[in-house]
């Protein structure tokens, strides 16, 4: 069931197989110093020959050597420790590491289908499962199985039935183990499941706290997150329930096989065969035999949940990438694109685009209006591709968009869309966004924003740290920095996806020159719904249900009385009753 999941993770050992090896030699030496003890101590309870008659010589001698013996001990305990504790760290900062990368080269697909919650659980908290999974294994696992082979031979060293009453009672443990494990994976797996809605649960409500509030849905929201969080609760319990089950029991036949060997080895020393501190040395060795199997039971029963946690990591970057075999890239000037044929669903038999074709001119002006869902946005996801068409072909400047460098198309593009990006960094390097500009470029493009005045009214001007999540910057503001980012890149292709549906009207109408004089030369793709915005487009693609039902310019739209007309005149109907 783990196998796979366990190479995968001593895949990622191999580039700490040094820290590993020099482990190893500190747990052989932690286990033979500390093993070593008792074989002197023995000793040195027989160096009391009887009443009045002590071997000092011998006596001093052990007891010298108790004392080097658990310095060793406790020394290469805390090198192995130290150890450890680098190796696990190490190990879980890559595997993060790795899922934080992967989720950047993941298709829009998988995202938009997954909820976020499970996304950040797999990257934030298996993780730190699989680490105290694995720090636990590295720490009593490797000293335990050393411990029982050590253990064994000295106990055959002290004598062989003793040795045999041990080893062949002390296994019983590991089958009750093992029994019990078995019934708590179902479990843990199940709760790996719920912490990862819960998460999905908590960042859907304090992202949306505002909505939630407004429309009084407090108790729904409480009463769904008590559900689940009962059910993770129950999943909890039960696993914590179980496994708990494994130290009880291993302890009770532990505890039967020192009293077999307690009873074995009295009658050995009644007979001769054995000497008082041969036996006080046996008896130590019995308990330190019969404890790894406790260790190694609870050892496997994190590991069990370790190892659920990572096949769940291990399954998120395992999942297919967005596909960059393109060689070429992209002029610099003024591009033309084309679609031909264009099929593409989001679900699968569920056309949304069909047959779908369209010859743009390079430096042309298109909008794209229709109402909700008839594909105005997923012309955009195509162009960009975030996703691939189904069939049919997408050319840029006569190059199909599968043969381009992600990075050169990409970067070909300049798009505000309705939602602004603010990532956590200052005010210039959300203009810059890891590109090099001159403050002189960035304040250019601020002003023709109409954003600088807002930004030179900020605590610390263009070095104010802004974080998306704070209210320091309003929703048209957030959009105004977008639109700056735009204006500063003067990319060859733009996207202007609602790029003022935040924005006060006497803004917009501010920044439209701004807009004319960055689109001039370019090919630029309008999403809008507000059509006063788009009078001046060369050309107006009119969509309905994935199709394009008209095209043309705006006066000659409004002359046909098509569908276009119908949309423009219930909006300025609207809006002329609005102003009544």
């Amino acid at each position: 069931m783990y196998k796979k999941t366990l190479i995968r993770m001593f895949s990622y050992l191999a580039a700490y197989r040094g820290r590993f090896v020099l482990s190893v030699v500190m747990a052989l030496v932690y286990v033979l110093s500390s093993l070593y003890i008792p074989l002197l101590a023995g000793q040195a309870i027989d160096s009391l020959i009887g009443p009045g008659r002590v071997d000092f010589s011998l006596l001093t001698g052990r007891l010298a050597a108790i004392l080097v013996t658990s310095l060793v001990c406790f020394l290469s305990q805390y090198i192995l420790s130290r150890l450890n504790n680098t190796l696990v760290y190490s190990l879980s900062r890559n595997l993060r590491n790795d899922a934080f990368d992967k989720i950047g080269r993941l298709p829009f697909a998988y995202l938009d289908s997954h909820r976020q919650g499970d996304v950040v659980a797999r990257v934030i908290g298996d993780v730190e499962q699989v680490a105290d999974g694995l720090l636990l294994g590295f720490s009593q696992f490797l000293t335990a199985v050393l411990t029982i082979v050590l253990t064994i031979y000295y106990l055959f060293s002290l004598d062989w039935l003793m040795a045999l009453v041990v080893i062949l009672l002390s296994p019983l443990s590991l089958v009750v183990a093992s029994f019990i494990a078995r019934r708590t994976h179902k479990h843990f797996r199940k709760t790996a499941e719920k912490r990862s809605l819960q998460t999905d649960l908590t960042d859907e409500f304090i992202t949306n706290t505002g909505e939630v509030i407004c429309y009084n849905l407090q108790n729904q929201c409480q009463e769904r997150f008590g559900r689940v969080n009962d059910e993770w609760a129950e999943s909890s319990l039960k696993g914590t329930f179980y496994s708990s089950l494994v130290n009880p029991a291993t302890r009770a036949v532990n505890s039967i096989v020192y009293a077999c060997a307690a009873l074995t080895g009295s009658l050995l020393v009644i007979t001769g065969r054995m000497s008082v501190g041969g036996l006080t040395s046996a008896l130590s060795y019995a308990t330190q035999y019969t404890k790894p199997f406790n260790d190694i039971t609870g050892v496997v029963t994190e590991l069990q949940n370790a190892l659920v946690c990572a096949s769940r990591i291990f399954a998120l970057l395992d999942e297919a990438e967005v596909e960059d075999r393109g060689t070429l890239e992209l002029p610099h000037g003024p591009l033309s694109v084309s679609f031909r044929n264009v099929f593409f669903s989001y679900v699968s038999g569920q056309d949304l685009i069909r047959d779908f074709s369209l010859d743009i001119e390079s430096g042309r002006h298109v909008a794209i209006v229709g109402p909700t869902g008839a594909g105005k946005s997923t012309i955009i996801n195509l162009l960009m591709r975030y996703y691939d068409a189904d069939s049919g072909t997408i050319l840029i400047d006569g190059i199909p968009i599968g043969q381009l460098k992600l990075s050169s198309l990409r970067l070909s593009f300049g798009s505000v869309l309705q939602d602004s990006f603010i990532r956590r960094a200052t005010v210039r390097e959300n203009i810059a966004m890891g590109r090099s500009f001159t403050d002189d470029q960035i304040i250019a493009a601020c002003q023709k924003a109409h954003v600088h005045n807002i930004i030179m009214n900020l605590e610390n001007g263009y070095d104010t740290m802004l974080d998306d999540d704070e209210g320091l910057l309003s929703a048209g503001e957030r959009q105004l920095i977008a639109i700056a980012r735009c204006m500063v890149a003067l990319p060859n292709l733009l996207i202007l996806d609602e790029a003022t549906s935040s924005i006060d009207t006497r803004t917009e109408g501010l920044i439209q020159s701004s807009f004319n004089e960055m689109t001039r030369g370019r090919t630029s793709f309008v999403v809008a719904h507000r059509l006063s915005t788009i009078r001046n487009a060369d050309i107006i693609l009119v969509m309905k249900d994935g199709d394009i039902v008209e095209s043309g310019r705006h006066d000659e739209l409004l002359a046909r009385g098509g569908f276009y007309s119908e949309l423009y005149h219930s909006q300025y109907a609207k809006a002329v009753g609005q102003g009544r």
